[in-house]
């Protein structure tokens, strides 16, 4: 593998990766040199081993001149919104493999009060591939709302699905982390958090956390707002796009918060980078095998494939093929050269991909976010040098 990179060179890039991967590292260095990321990383392992674990550029800047303040450190963690969601789904598939949690079966099962209001047929599984029709709250939601459990899940216990549950998808950008933490939290009496804490980043030493603590709070960078907050761009038209991203409408500094740190939302709050979803994801990306410890059986790392839907979803207004907690690559989303890769990114740039033909699970991470839910280039341009990397190895 290549040294330790210069640390006077402009950009700054640090960390280390395999010889083949040198393109990633002109990739993260040509994208800190124009400006297109502030601070970020990336990381990649094959077969369980960390081939590429690369960060850079600055954590902070000062807020009179604009001049960098930090370093992007080797333990900076950052708030990866959505690409908590892949960790989320690591967790359901762990007790669904276990046979704790049967994804086929309704979710009144586990949640009794969620059959109301029509919803008793629900399975589980359409809340992991989002197709429960629960992409947003009915009754008015803030911010603040998100951070009391009970209050959030009890109103999506009570209200009715939007559209027929299981005909389609629209994402549920912050809602799944609730109805599928619930549902954790009714199987095993712990949050995602905690159940994550306990089962995974714990025995391996992951610094990946939902709920984090204040013992992290001097490693975590604040994100560089997009111009338009996540749903700022919405109309009031009544849509279940708009009904879903406006309640509440959410302001990336908001994530710079002591409550938002300390509140547990599955669906976008994780804190880490792209080093800790690596070592997590690979789990995923090695069939449920790491470090010589078994997390899931082959059998139930397959089917997180099953596909729950595929075709332009209600929310995000663009194409999108989900398995249970992944998107899928397919013609809707071409992640991965490989068939069997799934994926999910977060608002504003970071992606999480796991490709279990090659056995690579791969992150990007950063504190400069993107406009839009669906992410941008940046990420997709580092893992494109991946696969050109092995393609060129093969």
């Amino acid at each position: 593998m290549s040294d330790e990179l210069d640390p006077g060179s402009a950009p700054a890039v640090h960390g280390f990766c395999d010889d083949r991967f040198v393109a990633v590292r002109q990739v993260l260095e040509a994208s800190l040199l124009s400006g297109a990321d502030t601070g970020a990383g990336v990381a990649a392992s094959i077969d369980g081993e960390m081939v590429i674990d690369l960060w850079g550029g600055t954590a902070s800047r000062d807020p009179n001149d604009g001049q960098p303040r930090t370093p992007w450190e080797r333990d900076t963690i950052v708030n990866v919104w959505s690409s908590t969601k892949t960790m989320l789904a690591l967790a359901a598939l762990m007790l669904a493999d276990r046979g704790e949690l049967d994804v086929h079966a309704p979710v009144a099962r586990y949640w009794p009060e969620f059959a109301a209001n029509g919803k008793e047929s629900i399975e589980v599984r359409h809340l992991l591939g989002h197709t429960s029709g629960l992409s947003g709250w009915t009754e008015p939601t803030t911010v603040d709302d998100l951070y009391d459990w009970d209050l959030s899940c009890s109103r999506l216990a009570a209200q009715a699905p939007w559209w027929e549950p299981g005909t389609m998808s629209g994402y549920h950008a912050i809602t799944e982390g609730h109805l599928v933490g619930e549902v954790i939290r009714r199987v095993t009496g712990a949050s995602v958090g905690t159940f994550l804490r306990s089962e995974v980043t714990g025995p391996l030493g992951i610094d990946f956390h939902i709920g984090t603590p204040d013992t992290c709070d001097a490693r975590v960078v604040a994100v560089i707002p997009p111009e338009v907050p996540l749903g700022g761009a919405s109309t009031s038209d009544g849509s279940i796009a708009a009904r879903t991203l406006t309640n509440p409408v959410i302001d990336a500094e908001v994530s710079t918060t002591e409550s938002w740190r300390r509140a547990e939302i599955p669906a976008g709050n994780g804190h880490g980078n792209a080093r800790s979803l690596v070592q997590a994801q690979g789990i995923v990306a090695n069939s449920g095998s790491l470090g010589g410890r078994r997390f899931v059986s082959e059998a139930g790392i397959e089917t997180l494939f099953e596909v729950q839907s595929a075709g332009t979803d209600l929310v995000l207004g663009t194409p999108a093929r989900f398995g249970l907690g992944y998107g899928l690559n397919g013609p809707e989303m071409p992640i991965s050269p490989n068939p069997r890769t799934c994926f999910w990114g977060g608002w504003g740039g970071s992606i999480v991909v796991n490709d279990l033909d090659a056995r690579l699970s791969f992150a990007y991470a950063m504190n400069r976010m993107g406009e839009g839910t669906t992410g941008d280039l940046r990420g997709v341009s580092l893992l494109m040098a991946v696969y050109a990397a092995l393609g060129a190895a093969a």
